[in-house]
């Protein structure tokens, strides 16, 4: 890559950027991708974990949007990325007997939006329930708050895995992927953008990438780019920060997910690993918090608990609340006066300087699109002929291909494997056909087939696959994003740093030094993991 020009670079190792890398790469162009920190390590790992179309959005008459988002919730679960991917079916309750012809008109036209196009009619049609049937599917809702509900569909997505997959599959067609690359600043030749200054934070070496086009798709940094050509340039993106909790898996007893409303949106109860993921937030951010690394306020855990309350028999306690993560969404600027709310998840592509294009707004389950267009934008900007168009709604991803006749057949890999079938269902949900990488590392160390701490739903191999096989450089890379078990522990992964650590040490080249520095920085960086 040194010493040649590429054709594109993209800031940015979230979803968008690593989808513009597959994008360009599946074009035939040569393509960089540099990340200051760890892929999926701002929104892309902080969502809801929905491959929506957003429900609410109908009611702001985003038909377009929610009928795209749509389209590529089908493809995400019968192509790209079933294995990550699942339907979720959902309660919707409401307060009055007026309530449920009208949300249940909503529901019929979500519904019917998903079946126009080629993925439609992936999902059971919505159903209009009354208290008692609502009840017999989720016994913790309030009767006495309710008049009745609707069932629907959605799917469920594992973020950050998912775009580490997008990365993995980028890698494939031949794209380099740098983490721990910082963006120093844009290159240029008279006014144009020629490529990208900038430092490997392991090693502290300054380089230059050069390249024909730049796309920027940093997210909530983008108009930290975008000032690295102009100072004065106006801001694009607005932050808009989203909290969610972990709640117990018994303090919720529901067989179905929950969207509720709220004065200011909707409120989501979801099943997840066990436990169940409630939010989200959706508010300007303070501009005193850490964009890198938000955290979720007392205040904004007791809206939320609040929120979830309205509607449940058993009203939820804090002590009930294991984690907490939150995330800002980059949404397009618009009007100062409109609420985060009401601010279009719809995305822009512009080009603020020959040789860079920059990506702002949309929601995660678009990603493949944006990154679409964004790479169109660059290849615009290169003037060349012969670049095929976007070929990415045929690619599955790392772990898609194959994934069908395993769960097909996971009977008889728990028992070829000697691991218990749920244990076999859940490494199938997280790596598809990749499970193989799993099943190599226990067969060359028996040992790693052990499940890890606390709840052992994973097992030591899968750590030891997140540093050979899926891009993790340090524990925080393995526990927060690729095993998931920071949000999903009531200690935030003390016990399975512990545990971690030395698994992955020979690989990463650690001595027991290092193995114990790494263990206290998880600790500093996630307070709950003290003891």
């Amino acid at each position: 890559m040194r010493g040649h020009t590429m054709d594109v670079a993209i800031i940015g190792g979230g979803v968008v950027g690593s989808g513009a890398a597959l994008d360009a790469a599946a074009r035939g162009l040569t393509v960089a991708l540099v990340e200051q920190r760890d892929l999926a390590a701002g929104t892309s790992s902080r969502s809801s974990r929905l491959a929506h179309g957003g429900l609410r959005y109908l009611e702001q008459r985003e038909f377009g949007l929610v009928h795209e988002a749509l389209t590529e919730r089908g493809l995400l679960l019968d192509r790209l990325a079933p294995h990550l991917v699942r339907p979720i079916p959902f309660l919707f309750p409401v307060g009055r007997k007026w309530e449920r012809p009208y949300v249940a008109s909503g529901v019929r036209l979500y519904d019917a939006l998903s079946r126009i196009g080629s993925y439609g009619g992936t999902m059971p049609r919505p159903k209009s329930l009354n208290v008692d049937e609502a009840k017999e599917l989720a016994p913790d809702l309030d009767a006495g708050e309710m008049a009745g509900a609707v069932r629907f569909h959605d799917a469920q997505i594992d973020d950050a895995r998912h775009t580490v997959a997008v990365a993995r599959t980028a890698a494939a067609y031949g794209a380099h992927i740098l983490t721990r690359t910082r963006v120093d600043g844009l290159l240029r030749e008279d006014d144009r953008v020629t490529g990208l200054l900038v430092t490997d934070e392991m090693t502290g070496e300054r380089y230059e990438i050069r390249s024909h086009v730049v796309i920027a798709a940093a997210g909530v940094w983008t108009d930290d780019i975008l000032r690295m050509v102009d100072a004065q340039a106006p801001e694009r993106v607005q932050q808009s920060k989203g909290v969610h909790l972990v709640v117990r898996g018994d303090a919720i007893r529901s067989t179905t997910a929950i969207i509720a409303r709220t004065p200011a949106s909707v409120l989501f109860l979801l099943p997840w690993g066990g436990d169940w993921i409630v939010g989200t937030t959706d508010t300007e951010r303070d501009a005193a918090e850490s964009l890198a690394d938000p955290e979720a306020t007392e205040q904004e855990i007791d809206y939320l608990l609040g929120q979830a309350n309205r509607w449940l028999a058993r009203p939820l306690r804090r002590e009930d609340v294991i984690a907490t993560y939150a995330g800002y969404r980059p949404l397009v600027a618009e009007d100062s006066t409109e609420s985060t709310t009401q601010v279009s998840r719809e995305h822009v592509v512009f080009h603020p300087a020959p040789g860079l294009v920059a990506i702002a707004g949309g929601k995660y389950t678009t990603y493949r699109v944006m990154a679409a267009d964004a790479v169109d934008a660059a290849v615009a900007d290169l003037d060349a002929e012969d670049i095929p168009a976007s070929s990415t709604a045929e690619i599955p991803l790392v772990g898609a291909i194959g994934f069908a006749e395993l769960w097909a057949d996971r009977a008889a890999l728990a028992e070829r494997s000697d691991l218990p079938i749920d244990a076999v269902e859940r490494l199938l949900r997280r790596h598809g056909s990749r499970v193989s990488e799993v099943f190599d590392a226990i067969a060359a160390q028996p040992d790693l087939r052990k499940p890890l701490p606390p709840a052992g739903r994973h097992v030591a191999a899968e750590a030891v696959v997140a540093v050979t096989h899926q891009g993790a450089l340090d524990l925080e890379d393995v526990l927060v994003r690729r095993l998931r078990l920071t949000a999903e522990s009531p200690d935030a992964g003390r016990e399975a740093a512990s545990a971690v650590a030395p698994l992955i040490a020979p690989y990463l080249g650690w001595d027991a030094d290092r193995i114990a520095e790494e263990i206290s920085a998880y600790a500093d960086r996630h307070p709950l993991a003290r003891a």
